[in-house]
């Protein structure tokens, strides 16, 4: 008798978990581009050194977050770098106020020669991407 019960205990537990609905599996956010507006570079870098890199990018509105830097290789020290924030679709109204915010990364010095940076800025009239291109020369 007792076997039972603990069975039926269980099962009704089970049961309960399974119908329970926690909602809409669908996401409730989106990657964006942020636009990179004006970075703080060093001079020039040392080679096997890490220097952090501000950069200061524009903030559509109040459901926008950074979520971080994709920094791809073009080339051998080439790097294109592209601020990526997630943009909430789950609110009813979000404040419409354009902000500025700064944020880091970390770069590590591999190459002794010079370093391009390709800062995406948003795109021209024509869809192409518009580019803020940072030189620095390796000692």
């Amino acid at each position: 008798m007792k076997r039972t019960f603990l069975a039926l205990c269980a099962l009704a537990v089970v049961l309960l978990l399974n119908s329970c609905d926690l909602g809409d599996d669908s996401p409730n956010f989106h990657f964006v581009t942020l636009r990179i507006e004006s970075v703080e570079m060093p001079e020039s870098f040392d080679l096997n050194e890490t220097y952090e890199i501000n950069v200061t990018y524009t903030v559509p509105d109040g459901c926008t977050l950074l979520e971080g830097f994709d920094v791809t290789k073009e080339e051998v020290t080439t790097r294109k770098v592209v601020a990526v924030g997630s943009q909430r679709t789950d609110q009813k109204t979000c404040t419409e106020i354009i902000r500025e915010e700064v944020s880091s990364f970390s770069f590590v010095v591999l190459y002794s020669e010079p370093y391009l940076f390709r800062f995406y800025q948003g795109e021209d009239v024509n869809g192409d991407p518009l580019f803020l291109e940072i030189e620095v020369p390796v000692n």
